[in-house]
């Protein structure tokens, strides 16, 4: 969300360099407030049930569209909690371990996914959300190329399961895209000196 006036006072916010990066701030000397838009948090589960790995499709997606199960982390509970509680409000399902795959970017919705592997039971019953689901077994999954399909590649590579990551648009296979190496790309996009 980009603010055009301040939300405390109503003033209208300028655009000043703050902390290396430009950023809306008030300017009323007591006000104060700095439109910082950092990004929100959000839990993914690469579920496994019953030996298969668990996709879902949102009623709002086109109907070959599936990710992972997925939700935004909610006030006063730890990742680990959260990421069982979108599970079973998604599915039913219940949460018998859960560990830690890895942090991922996804900044074309301003988000920071935090991605658990989710090892689950029960009897599959989908909310009003979600229209449908899949089952996949691991050492069949082709990968999207952005966001929670990051951690399925990484949880699939850490487990010795082939990686095979997949064009949207075309559905031809591309090569690995993950993770950049080149971290010199920084220094260029501080507005300060490193």
């Amino acid at each position: 969300m980009q603010y055009r006036f301040c939300p405390q006072c109503g003033a209208p916010l300028e655009v000043l360099p703050l902390s290396g990066r430009e950023r809306h701030a008030c300017v009323q000397s007591e006000c104060g407030f700095v439109h910082w838009n950092n990004p929100l948090p959000v839990l993914a589960a690469v579920v496994e049930y019953e030996g298969k790995l668990l996709l879902a499709r949102n009623a709002a997606w086109p109907h070959k569209m599936f990710a992972l199960v997925t939700g935004f982390l909610e006030r006063d509970e730890t990742p680990e909690f959260g990421v069982a509680r979108e599970l079973k409000e998604e599915t039913n399902l219940d949460t018998e371990a859960v560990s830690l795959i890895g942090v991922y970017e996804f900044m074309r919705k301003n988000e920071l996914i935090i991605a658990y592997h989710v090892k689950a039971y029960g009897n599959i019953a989908l909310s009003e959300e979600l229209a449908e689901y899949k089952l996949v077994a691991p050492e069949d999954m082709r990968i999207w190329s952005a966001g929670t399909g990051f951690a399925v590649a990484d949880w699939l590579q850490s487990r010795g399961y082939p990686v095979r990551f997949f064009d949207r648009q075309t559905g031809e296979d591309i090569p690995d895209p993950r993770r950049p190496s080149d971290f010199s790309v920084l220094r260029a996009s501080l507005q300060y000196p490193v």
